[in-house]
């Protein structure tokens, strides 16, 4: 990857037709063979609070969104579904459904690049209802069908999200069926009537309320939901939309984000989860980044540890590698996939990254720490990084560990326009970065010496699944994108062969989507090696 005059940014090495840096290339995140499947054994753990806000505002960039979109809109639904006459129970379903609506967009992004051309414009103008939005999807068949499956993959995976945070049972069935509509032409069931579950007519029409106000004003949005009565929600909640509308935005603009979250707080998620989980859904976002912000974690902290006898510092550098590709969701997967180099507007969408990933700490409380590390994960000590362009001294020995850790894992690891790297060839670059000054010598000799990182220890098997060891190899393929021809290839197998282990795959996770099998199976720790 060059800049537009063809000369290598700073701290970047040229190969081939890319950079095999130092900086960007390092952000293309990876899937790693060799990556940390489970979830850790660390002190990462986070109130479900903490994360289901870090995964709204991962959702609310794919989704083309402002960073408050799901804030606003679950307090806009939990005035709704007051108004409406829910008990407690059902209130806090509406309010849990409206913050992880987009949890699931990470993993159908591929899809939506492939049939909008770009995934995060493409769904705004969606949103938006905006009148051409749906053009390109003239000549593959119409929305319906092109849209069908992407919504199939968003509602399992985002029903999955919300078991592993132990929600509601009615949260993970709205999230299940977040896109059916009241006239049963909705996805990806075509549900209609009383068989939608009412949290979703809910969420779906304080979605709308919030960007249609933002975007058209007040009079239009309403004049839009009205539209969409008794097709896409019920008469009565439209009515009650109407009535209370100019009053709920008014209250919303005049509250503090403190008492948005006082609001949003439910008992289910002031309970601890996962930090790993945010990682899982983040490597979501293309195929060949499966197991990428694990690895890099865990990668970090083992250096951190042969480097200090602080524990709490290894437990910064974790957490901080988890979450350093949080921005990712800000850039376009046609910009993650180009096999060629990059043109300057694309490049400034990469390099706002890591803004947005300490953008995301600001709003999710207890990652604050955490993120503000993270986001120096492409900063380098002769200042040629980004987004400060931070040098020397201003850069942590955190901070320097980690951004050597995310090179060295990415650098062996395979992007779409290059094989990945062997080891002896990953540590002559890091070894010359570090020689001509962007990296800390001291910290690539430990990085390089301390041999692969320990795996992590798996925290979620609620069930007793058990995969053979032919059936762990084809999940581990297909979770890098792989094809049923393509795994049948690798392993030396049949592609019916293949198929009947994905089958077995699916049946045992209990999941329909690949994406849903490897967000499951990663938090499971089947993708790491020697897992079964």
């Amino acid at each position: 990857m060059t800049d537009p005059a063809g000369t290598p940014p700073p701290g970047i090495v040229g190969s081939g037709n890319r950079a095999v840096l130092g900086d960007i290339e390092i952000m293309l995140a990876d899937s790693s063979a060799d990556s940390a499947g489970a979830m850790g054994s660390r002190g990462s753990a986070i109130r479900a609070f903490d994360a289901v806000k870090a995964l709204a505002f991962i959702g609310d960039l794919s989704m083309g969104q402002p960073t408050d979109h799901s804030l606003r809109t679950a307090w806009l639904a939990g005035q709704l579904a007051r108004a409406a006459g829910f008990d407690a129970a059902a209130c806090d379903t509406v309010r849990e459904a409206s913050l992880l609506r987009w949890s699931g967009c990470t993993a159908n992004a591929s899809g939506f690049a492939d049939v909008l051309g770009d995934d995060i414009a493409g769904r705004e103008a969606m949103l938006a209802a905006r009148p051409d939005w749906a053009e390109p999807l003239e000549t593959q068949g119409g929305p319906s069908v092109a849209i069908t499956p992407l919504a199939q993959i968003h509602c399992e995976v985002s029903g999955e999200v919300a078991r592993m945070l132990s929600l509601e049972q009615g949260t993970e069935a709205a999230l299940r069926h977040i896109f059916e509509t009241l006239d049963g032409n909705g996805l990806p069931d075509r549900l209609a009537g009383d068989r939608v579950p009412p949290a979703v007519f809910v969420v779906s029409i304080a979605g709308d309320l919030e960007i249609f106000s933002r975007v058209y004003g007040l009079d239009r949005a309403l004049l839009l939901i009205a539209n969409r009565a008794g097709t896409n929600y019920p008469a009565p909640m439209t009515a009650l939309v109407a009535m209370h509308a100019a009053q709920w935005l008014r209250a919303l603009d005049e509250t503090q984000a403190e008492g948005i979250d006082d609001a949003l707080l439910t008992p289910r998620m002031r309970e601890a989860t996962p930090l790993e989980l945010i990682a899982d859904v983040i490597d979501l976002k293309a195929p060949w980044m499966t197991g990428y912000s694990r690895t890099v974690a865990t990668t970090a902290a083992a250096c951190c540890t042969n480097m200090s006898a602080d524990t709490q510092m290894a437990e910064r550098v974790y957490r901080a590698g988890l979450i350093h590709g949080i921005g990712r969701a800000a850039v376009p997967n046609a910009i993650w996939n180009t096999p060629t180099r990059l043109s300057a507007a694309a490049w400034e969408k990469v390099r706002l990254v890591p803004y947005w990933t300490s953008r995301a700490g600001r709003q999710t409380g207890a990652l604050a720490e955490a993120a503000e590390l993270a986001s120096c994960a492409y900063e380098r000590l002769d200042g040629s990084g980004y987004f400060r362009g931070a040098a020397g001294q201003a850069l942590t020995l955190e901070a320097r560990i980690l951004a050597a850790s995310i090179a060295w894992v990415a650098l062996r690891s395979p992007r779409p326009w290059r094989e990945a790297l062997t080891a002896a060839d990953a540590a002559t670059t890091l070894r010359t970065e570090a020689d001509q000054g962007r990296f800390d010598g001291n910290v690539i000799e430990t990085l390089l010496a301390s041999g692969p990182a320990p795996q992590a220890a798996t925290r979620y098997r609620p069930q007793a699944v058990r995969l053979s060891a032919r059936e762990t190899d084809v999940l581990r393929s297909i979770s890098r994108g792989a094809s049923n021809k393509e795994a049948a290839r690798e392993l030396g197998l049949s592609p019916s062969t293949v198929r009947t282990h994905v089958e077995s795959v699916f049946r045992k996770l209990e999941c329909s989507t690949r994406a849903a099998a490897t967000l499951k199976a990663s938090s499971m720790g089947f993708l790491q090696e020697g897992a079964s």
